[in-house]
C-alpha cells in the first residue's frame, strides 16, 4: 500500500493533470495538457510530445480503471504507484521520455529555464522555481543531466524520503494532515 508521502506526491500531478478539476482524469485531461505543453514549447517536436503524454493516458487508464469507466480516481492511480516499485525499469523508461519532452533544445540537458517550462506545462501556472531546480541540480553544474533527472523521476513515483530531492521534481510536497486519533 502506497504511504501517505507517496500519495501527496502523487496528488500534486493528478491535481495538475485534473484540468478541468472534475476529480477524474479523462483521456480530455491529457489532451488539454498536451495541448498547454505544446503551447508552452511550440511545435518543434510536438509530435513527439503528443506521442508520449497521450501514451501515458493509455498506461494510466490501462492500469488504474478496471471498471471501464473511462475516468480514473486518485485512488486507481494510487493502486497503480503501488506496483511501480516492482518495474523500475519502465518507470525509468518513462522518465527517459519525460526528459526528451523537457529537453526541449535537443543538448541533453535540462536548463533552468526549461525545468521552469516544465512545472507550468504540469500545473498551468507560473510557479518559482529556482530553488526546486537547485535542489534538483545534484553536482551544481547548473543543468539536470539525463541520470540527474532519472533518479529523480523514480525517486518522485517509488521513493518514500520526504527529504529526497526527487520528491520535490513537481514543487513542494503538502504537509501530512492529522494523523486518526488525533495529533499531527
Amino acid at each position: 500500500m502506497a504511504s501517505d508521502l507517496q500519495r501527496r506526491k502523487t496528488s500534486i500531478v493528478f491535481t495538475a493533470m485534473d484540468v478541468n478539476r472534475d476529480g477524474f482524469l479523462e483521456r480530455a485531461d491529457f489532451e488539454a495538457l498536451t495541448d498547454r505543453w505544446v503551447g508552452i514549447r511550440g511545435e518543434t517536436g510536438a509530435d513527439r510530445l503528443r506521442e508520449i503524454m497521450m501514451g501515458w493516458w493509455d498506461a494510466v487508464h490501462t492500469a488504474s480503471a478496471k471498471n471501464g469507466d473511462q475516468k480514473v480516481t486518485l485512488d486507481e492511480v494510487m493502486t497503480a504507484v503501488d506496483t511501480l516499485g516492482g518495474m523500475l525499469d519502465r518507470v525509468a523508461a518513462t522518465a527517459e521520455s519525460m526528459f526528451e519532452a523537457v529537453d526541449q533544445d535537443g543538448d541533453g540537458r535540462i536548463s533552468p529555464t526549461e525545468y521552469g517550462r516544465m512545472i507550468h506545462g504540469w500545473t498551468g501556472a507560473d510557479t518559482p522555481t529556482n530553488d526546486a531546480f537547485t535542489r534538483l541540480d545534484l553536482d551544481g553544474d547548473g543543468w539536470i543531466g539525463t541520470s540527474e533527472f532519472v533518479r529523480h523521476w523514480v525517486e518522485f513515483w517509488v521513493g518514500d524520503d520526504a527529504d529526497a530531492p526527487g520528491t520535490h521534481l513537481f514543487g513542494a510536497v503538502p504537509a501530512p494532515g492529522p494523523r486518526p486519533g488525533g495529533g499531527a
